[in-house]
């Protein structure tokens, strides 16, 4: 079992590795990075929305931003679509579950928003079609997803595509992009920055 263990962390840091030797995704995180601190300058918010695993971490990044990253600060506005049970359950029972992120862009999302979509395919039709009402409402779109990126990564403003096939290291590498998101969105904005 211990060989099984080490494992795992081998396969994580493999991925994390591919990341890190892949100059055109560093290049599109950081230009994320910076989108989200020039949107936090004209008081808009980030949206984020994701199912199953994504949808913790939409959540998590949302809760990071709202409360606090790495020290006390006034909050950022950021919003999780996942979290509202109400919006999800009628929005799925009289539309259907293809819609329950769309239909809450349509009345909570504004011009000028950032709408960060998760998945692992890059599939999920519910994102997909969440990333059509943004575009209607020119909310910015950013597919955080893994293996080719799926449909999202066609159709997002920016892609941020983990150099993985595994659902797991998908999700891991995931939460380190929303983590760096979160990290820099902070220390600009209300610390002395990051190293240019």
């Amino acid at each position: 079992m211990r060989t099984y263990i080490k494992d795992q962390i081998k396969k994580s840091y493999e991925t994390k590795q591919a990341i890190y030797v892949n100059d055109n995704l560093l290049a599109n995180i950081e230009k994320v990075a910076r989108l989200c601190v020039a949107l936090y300058k004209t008081d808009k918010k980030t949206i984020l929305a994701g199912n199953g695993g994504s949808a913790a971490d939409a959540q998590h990044i949302a809760a990071e931003l709202v409360g606090r990253y790495g020290f006390d600060r006034p909050s950022i506005p950021s919003l999780a679509l996942t979290t509202d049970t109400s919006n999800l359950t009628a929005i799925g029972n009289d539309y259907g579950y293809d819609y329950v992120f769309s239909r809450q862009l349509e009345g909570m999302g504004q011009s000028g928003d950032i709408f960060i979509g998760i998945s692992t395919s890059g599939n999920s039709k519910n994102i997909v079609n969440a990333f059509e009402s943004a575009k209607k409402k020119e909310i910015t779109t950013i597919a955080l997803v893994g293996r080719d990126g799926g449909k999202m990564a066609k159709m997002a403003d920016y892609s941020l595509i983990v150099p993985s096939e595994s659902t797991p290291r998908i999700q891991e590498s995931h939460i380190l992009i929303g983590h760096i998101l979160c990290d820099i969105i902070e220390k600009e904005i209300f610390g002395d920055g990051v190293e240019k």
